[in-house]
C-alpha cells in the first residue's frame, strides 16, 4: 500500500503540479481510501514528508575517485547539485514540513551520514588517515545544508570544494584565502 502511495503522489505531481495534489486525489490513484491515507500519514503534508524523505535517499554507494579528497569533494559536489535544486529543495521543505517528531529529519541526515562513512571507511581501507563522520558532518553537510536553505545565492561547487579542502588541510587555510 505504501509503495502505491508513493507512487500515485509522484505521478501525480508530475501532471498536476504538488500545489494541485489533495487527498481524495491520491487516493484514488492509489486504489485506496482516504481514510486510509489519513489513518496511515495523518495529513498530506505528513504524506508529502514521507514521500520526499524516500526520494532523498542515495540510489548508490558514492564514486570511488582514489583517495579521500577526491572522493568527499565529489560526494560534496554531488550533493549540493542534488539538493539545492528546484526538486531538491522541495523535496527538503516537504521532509521538514511533515516531520512533527523530527524522524523524518533524522532520517534524512542519516542518509548523508552513510554515505560519508562509505567514503571514509574505503579511505581507511587504504591507509589514509580520516575524520569521524560527525566531523564531515558539522564541517561539510550543515554548513551545506544551511546555506541551501537560507542563503543559496552564490552557492557553487567551489563553496563544496573549499568546505572539504578546510576540513582537510590541517593548517585550516582555503584556497584562496591568505595565511
Amino acid at each position: 500500500m505504501q509503495a502505491s502511495v508513493h507512487t500515485a503522489v509522484r505521478e501525480l505531481a508530475a501532471e498536476v503540479g504538488r500545489d494541485a495534489l489533495t487527498v481524495p486525489m491520491i487516493a484514488q490513484r492509489a486504489g485506496v481510501t482516504p481514510s486510509t491515507i489519513y489513518r496511515r500519514w495523518g495529513d498530506l503534508q505528513e504524506l508529502l514528508s514521507d514521500v520526499a524523505v524516500e526520494r532523498l535517499r542515495p540510489d548508490t554507494a558514492p564514486r570511488d575517485h582514489g583517495a579521500l579528497p577526491a572522493d568527499l569533494t565529489a560526494w560534496a559536489e554531488q550533493f549540493l547539485d542534488e539538493m539545492s535544486s528546484a526538486s531538491g529543495r522541495a523535496y527538503i521543505r516537504d521532509a521538514l514540513l511533515g516531520d512533527p517528531d523530527g524522524g523524518n529529519a533524522g532520517q534524512c541526515s542519516a542518509y548523508a551520514a552513510e554515505q560519508i562513512d562509505v567514503i571514509l571507511n574505503r579511505a581507511t581501507e587504504r591507509g589514509e588517515e580520516t575524520p569521524g563522520v560527525e566531523t564531515v558532518m558539522d564541517r561539510v553537510v550543515s554548513p551545506l545544508m544551511y546555506r541551501i536553505l537560507f542563503r543559496p545565492d552564490g552557492l557553487d561547487a567551489a563553496y563544496a570544494r573549499g568546505l572539504v579542502t578546510g576540513l582537510l588541510d590541517p593548517t585550516g587555510r582555503w584556497p584562496g584565502k591568505a595565511a
